[in-house]
Order: structure tokens, then C-alpha cells, then sequence
């Protein structure tokens, strides 16, 4: 079956690798549970692994004091080509709640993933969202983009989802993790607003925003923005020579001025392109750093989803000739605290 652009296609040797570390990893697993034991009681606070932090911050937004939350992938980490540790290992197997995002996000713990759900609870949370809703490959139906919480509006049924998760594993706690949740979604909705009202700043021909790798397309859907990556919806897709080249002349004819770099995707494409434009003419810019597929450090504002939304839509606004406050909808962008 043919891959889609952005999912490299395995080989006979890869699946064997594959193979291997799947045994491996199984017989780490088995291990695990042996000398680190089953998962907490129910009197203990809930211990939840997360994949993505964004994923976690839902979590301990929803859950309180309630949970015990860990995220195995933190600031900078690109879950595209992250595989699971040893320590990793160990903190699953000890989880009452395993929450992954699925969408083949995680496309290296994919097959850990899908072995460890097995033996204990596993929920791919983004995996709730109905297929109509989701962007696909015109060439590969099975695969859709991964990205959703571009959209505040789709990552509120993902919040749903993992209020769900915590309150089928811990249902005595459910009443307060519905209320928590339906505050945490109430600053969603407020975020979703901002962002609706700062892009309409933006005048319509600006609105092109090219990034290091394909992660905006449900921005761009939810805003009326033309996304352009120049590598596909996973990093493990590289961009050769060709494409910066095709990319260079799209800069060139349309006079694109602005160009974004990402936290957790090397800048060598973005700048290779910007290189590319000076030797014909034409002054691209980096405009500023996006948070697509990892948070912003841990402790600040920027670390929260709330924070790495609200940046990355002031950062757009602001660099493509809208109007947005410097610090953000909250005031609170750059502050470096929590």
C-alpha cells in the first residue's frame, strides 16, 4: 500500500528491527511488572502517563490533586521520531492510565503502544475525534493528519476524551473532574475566540504561513490561513533539494516576506529557504519560533497549552501585519513563571 507524503514507508529491514525491539521491549515489560509491581491502589492519588505534554496539562487540569501526572516527552521533543526509554518503560507498566494521542502521532511507540494496551488501560484520546472531522491523505486513507490541537475547538473534544479516560478508571472522583474540565474548557473557549478575533487583523494577503513542517493545517482550516510545510505532517520526512527549491520560487512569485521556525524541528530547512530567497532577490525573515509539536518550557506560561496557543497566534498576527498585544490574550506571554 502506498505511504502518504510525510510517512516514510517501511522497509523488510525495518520490520524486522521492529520485530526485534517489540520482543525486546515485551520481555522489559514483563520484567517491569514483576519487580515494580502492579498499578496504585485506589486510595492513592491516580498515576497517569501522558505522551505529549499537552496531553498532560489537560490532565492535570482536569484531575487536580486528584492524579499524579507524567509526561514522557517534555519541552523541545519531537514525539514524530520519539521512542519510548527504559525509565519510560518502567512508568508505564506502574500508570493506571496510560493517555497517548494516537493519529500515528507517536509513530515509534505506535506497535509499544499497541502491545502495552494489552495489559493495562491505554486510551489514544485524539483517535475519539469523528473521521469527518479529520485531514487525510488524498493517497493514503487510513492516515490522517495528528496535529489537532491546533484548533482550540477540536482539542476540546480531546480534553472530553481524557476527562472520560480519568473518570472511567477513577468514578468516584468523576464529579470533580467534570467541573474541573468544564473550567479548563471554558479557558479553551475563551483562547478560541482570541485567536479568531486577532486573525481577522490579518489582511487577506498576508495570510500565508509557511513552517518548518506541516503541522498548521488545522490552524489554517480554522483561521482562513494558507499553510505551507516544507516538510510533511511528520518530521521524519526530509525535504530535499527540489522541494526548498519549488519553495524558494513560491516565496519569490508571491512576494511571502515571512517564514516560522519551530521549538522541537530543526532550523536548517527554514534556513536553507531564506538563504535560497536572498540569492534571488527577494528579503524573507524569520518571523518568530512556533510551538507545534512540544509545549514551551516547563514552569512557564508558555509551557501550558493555553500559553503555546496563545503565543503562537499572537507570533502569527503580529508578524504577518495584524493586530495582537505583545504579551499575548493573558498578558502573561514572556513573564517566565507559571
Amino acid at each position: 500500500m502506498m505511504q502518504p507524503a510525510g510517512f516514510p514507508a517501511p522497509t523488510g529491514r525495518t520490520n524486522a528491527a521492529r520485530d526485534g525491539r517489540g520482543r525486546l521491549f515485551g520481555a522489559f515489560v514483563m520484567i517491569a511488572a514483576l519487580v515494580f509491581g502492579a498499578p496504585s491502589q485506589a486510595d492513592d492519588a491516580l498515576s497517569v502517563v501522558a505522551t505529549t505534554g499537552m496531553i498532560a496539562d489537560a490532565a492535570r487540569e482536569i484531575g487536580g490533586e486528584s492524579v499524579s501526572v507524567r509526561a514522557l516527552m517534555g519541552a523541545g521533543v519531537d514525539p514524530h521520531s520519539y521512542r519510548q526509554t527504559r525509565s519510560d518503560i518502567v512508568a508505564l507498566v506502574q500508570a493506571d492510565l496510560v493517555l497517548s494521542h494516537g493519529l500515528y502521532l507517536e509513530a515509534q511507540m505506535e506497535e509499544f503502544l499497541r502491545r502495552l494496551s494489552t495489559r493495562q488501560t491505554v486510551v489514544a484520546v485524539a483517535e475519539t475525534l469523528s473521521r469527518e472531522r479529520l485531514l487525510g491523505h488524498a493517497d493514503y486513507e487510513n492516515k490522517f493528519d495528528p496535529h489537532v490541537w491546533m484548533d482550540p475547538a477540536m482539542w476540546s473534544d480531546v480534553v472530553l476524551a481524557i476527562r472520560d479516560a480519568l473518570t472511567e478508571v477513577r468514578p468516584a472522583e468523576g464529579e470533580g473532574f467534570a467541573r474541573r474540565a468544564q473550567a479548563y474548557l471554558a479557558e479553551i473557549e475563551k483562547l478560541g475566540r482570541y485567536a479568531e478575533a486577532a486573525t481577522e487583523t490579518v489582511p487577506e494577503d498576508s495570510r500565508v504561513l509557511l513552517t518548518a513542517h506541516d503541522a498548521f493545517a488545522y490552524f489554517g482550516r480554522a483561521y482562513a490561513f494558507e499553510v505551507i510545510g516544507i516538510q510533511g505532517i511528520s518530521t521524519e520526512s526530509e525535504a530535499g533539494l527540489r522541494r526548498i527549491s519549488d519553495l524558494v520560487d513560491l516565496l519569490v512569485e508571491r512576494d511571502i516576506s515571512a517564514v516560522f521556525v519551530e521549538s522541537s524541528v530543526p532550523e536548517r530547512n527554514v534556513r536553507a529557504l531564506v538563504e535560497g530567497a536572498a540569492s534571488r532577490g527577494q528579503d524573507v525573515r524569520v518571523a518568530g519560533t512556533l510551538y507545534s509539536d512540544a509545549m514551551g518550557a516547563p514552569g512557564t506560561y508558555e509551557g501550558t497549552y493555553l500559553g503555546m496557543i496563545d503565543h503562537n497566534v499572537t507570533t502569527i498576527v503580529r508578524a504577518l501585519g495584524g493586530q495582537a498585544p505583545a504579551q499575548g490574550m493573558a498578558g502573561r506571554l514572556g513573564e517566565g513563571g507559571p
